[in-house]
């Protein structure tokens, strides 16, 4: 494994080595390397927590915030469910080699598309351990050679994760640069990675605006964007208030600091003023700190004088905190509209008793996960059957939502005849 000793040139380079040999790789080798790796993670769980701590310490001391030391922490739950999602990928169909659809020619010629793995794929991203195996394991099952670039935030966590998977690969018969780590933390390292033309074949990352901002200056490879999470509940006038009332908590509250959190909350009028003062109260004994617009805060009772009057600001912005922008709407179409106009494309929900409200706003609502009656917090690789995700692709060329084993490939066209010659 290539790790801060090779230039990320001659990490690259080596990367792509590797992946020839891994895009032939049968399906039973790839998965005994996967069982391996996440056998491993349980055997040197001692190691990585203890890295996992320095790193936490660090964090603290540097005044990270509660929502990104929760993303960096690690601990023996955590760590099993990594391994758990290595073997459930382990078990996932092979992708690669698989026919997506084919025909016969009239002059008899057989055309078959076909999946390949994508090559090499770089993932650069902050203070979340946990993808360094989730993006290996991806990779790997679905022919792909990995390089990795995590940020200095966590540091020892990444490298002895990648250290303890690749070691585990290897051992299983994969090459020794199918899993590769570059240090992180150097702007220049980034550049480089974004630019191996011809070597790299896709960059994922995974972080803030800032990181997006220096791979659309200096990138000339693919990059595909796992976006910002500004998700939005809507509760129709015909919902079931008791369903609204979990949905919109667990949405918000259960783990604000991922991308799948809901950051505002629009309410019809005809509900406002029964279901904002109990969602409201609720909230608030959650500790979330709440930002309302003049028509939420004449419908919320008791709590009015307590509340923030939300800015323009507050409807475009992807807290990762307990704070909840809150508006009234006068229609379905007024609550797409607004979701249309701040949201981010990640995952939106409709709370409703109407197959009409249903119907519109799965169909006009501009996203690559839409809910209707369940929370926003299930926009997930792992709980969508994929075994894990490298992230969540707001795009629309090439993949959409969670991005798993079969969006890391491509396809070829392969033609097979009996001496057909074109006249």
């Amino acid at each position: 494994m290539a790790i801060a000793v090779a230039s990320v040139p001659e990490t690259a380079l080596a990367a792509r080595d590797a992946s020839r040999g891994l895009a032939t790789l049968d399906s039973a080798t790839k998965d005994a390397a996967l069982l391996a790796m996440a056998d491993s993670l349980e055997a040197r769980a001692a190691e990585i927590l203890e890295a996992n701590e320095r790193d936490m310490e660090a964090g603290g001391q540097a005044g990270l915030t509660p929502a990104l030391l929760d993303r960096l922490r690690l601990d023996e739950g955590r760590l099993a469910g990594i391994a758990g999602d290595v073997r459930t990928i382990a078990a996932l169909p092979d992708p690669v080699g698989e026919t997506i659809e084919g025909h016969r020619l009239p002059n008899g010629l057989d055309v078959r598309r076909v999946r390949v793995p994508l090559g090499v794929v770089a993932v650069v991203y902050e203070a979340r351990p946990n993808v360094t195996i989730d993006c290996s394991a991806l990779c790997l099952k679905s022919g792909n050679a990995i390089v990795l670039r995590g940020s200095s935030t966590a540091l020892h966590s990444n490298a002895v994760l990648a250290r303890v998977a690749s070691a585990a690969v290897t051992s299983a018969g994969l090459p020794e640069a199918a899993i590769s780590l570059v240090a992180g933390g150097d702007r220049d390292e980034l550049r480089l990675l974004a630019t191996q033309d011809g070597v790299i074949d896709l960059i994922i990352p995974r972080g803030g605006e800032g990181l997006k901002a220096a791979l659309k200056e200096h990138a000339t490879v693919p990059v595909m964007y796992a976006a910002a999470g500004n998700c939005h509940v809507y509760v129709d006038e015909s919902a079931d208030l008791d369903d609204a009332v979990a949905i919109t908590l667990n949405a918000k509250v259960q783990r604000p600091g991922v991308c799948n959190a809901a950051e505002t909350l629009l309410v019809h009028s005809a509900v406002a003023g029964e279901y904002l003062p109990r969602v409201l109260s609720e909230l608030r004994e959650s500790g979330v700190e709440l930002r309302v617009d003049g028509r939420a805060r004449a419908a919320s009772g008791a709590l009015a004088d307590s509340l923030s009057e939300a800015s323009e600001e507050d409807w475009a912005t992807e807290y990762h905190a307990l704070i909840l922008a809150v508006k009234v709407v006068d229609s379905t179409t007024e609550a797409i509209e607004h979701i249309n106009a701040y949201g981010s494309g990640h995952s939106e929900a409709i709370v409703t008793g109407s197959a009409a409200s249903s119907r519109a706003f799965t169909t006009a609502v501009d996203a690559a996960c839409v809910y209707v009656n369940a929370s926003t917090r299930f926009t997930d690789g792992g709980v969508f059957g994929m075994g894990a995700e490298i992230g969540n692709s707001t795009q629309k060329l090439h993949a959409r939502g969670p991005i798993g084993v079969r969006e890391l490939t491509s396809y070829k066209f392969v033609a097979e005849g009996s001496g057909q010659i074109r006249e």
